[in-house]
């Protein structure tokens, strides 16, 4: 009999950086419900147990990997205990950043070099240390959450943030051609303003000028980001490759 989903993931695993608020934490429930094993990997042991524990009371079984993805040194044997754990790596979401809002004139070589390590140099190198698993994996795939900014600059960002997610989109293209022969496919999801941390850090007036640039005249959801990136987890997705898939309300359109 033919399953009534419209979208199958089947018994694999997925590791989802930044995992533990936010996107990332909506991406690790949805995974969940969707019958995945999940492992969260943030840098703050704090937000990791809080996560955890929201996550356990909904009846979801997971694990949380304390790991800063800016450290190189550090994904080795992070990635090499979760493949312990859970026997595979299949699937593996980049989610993990910081955003920025300094002005041209304002920006610190200390902020910038924070921004670029995190985003676009942990993206990097958390692709490369896994790639040993993925190719061993089922139906692999690489998600990349990066931003409306990495599209068309960006309104209330800096440009440290601007960098690092248009770094993300052409690392994407770059990985989807030279990866796809090894069945491994690499998509990207960009979102625009959602309602998160981040967005809570402009301020009213900023925050409202930002609404009147949405078409649909709203900012998104954490939800709306993740139920995107499960199309690009899920086995039906394995001719998409090289995509960057935007969930902004209309801001950008192109």
């Amino acid at each position: 009999m033919m399953s009534r989903d419209i979208f199958t993931y089947g018994k694999r695993t997925a590791v989802v950086t930044g995992g533990s608020r936010n996107i990332g934490l909506a991406i690790a429930e949805k995974f969940l419900c969707a019958g995945l094993q999940v492992a969260i990997v943030s840098a703050s042991a704090q937000r990791l147990k809080a996560a955890q524990e929201q996550l356990q009371s909904m009846g979801h079984t997971l694990s949380a990997w304390q790991c800063d993805v800016s450290d190189v040194s550090q994904l080795p044997k992070t990635l090499e205990e979760i493949h312990a754990h859970h026997g595979s790596i299949d699937i593996l979401v980049n989610c993990a950043g910081i955003l920025d809002l300094s002005e041209v004139e304002d920006t610190t070589e200390e902020m910038w070099d924070a921004v670029l390590d995190i985003n676009l140099k942990g993206t990097f190198f958390m692709t490369q240390k896994c790639l040993p698993y993925l190719k061993a994996g089922t139906d692999a795939r690489i998600i990349n959450i990066a931003s409306n900014a990495g599209r068309m600059g960006g309104y209330a960002n800096a440009m440290s943030y601007t960098a690092s997610k248009g770094g993300m989109i052409s690392l994407t293209y770059g990985l989807a051609r030279r990866l796809a022969p090894f069945g491994i496919t690499v998509n990207c999801v960009a979102p625009g303003t959602i309602e998160s941390d981040m967005s809570r850090m402009r301020d009213p007036q900023s925050h409202q000028k930002l609404l009147e640039k949405f078409p649909i005249g709203r900012i998104g959801t954490a939800n709306e980001v993740a139920s995107a990136v499960c199309y690009f987890a899920s086995r039906e997705s394995g001719f998409s490759t090289g995509a960057v898939l935007d969930v902004n309300g209309g801001m950008f359109m192109g």
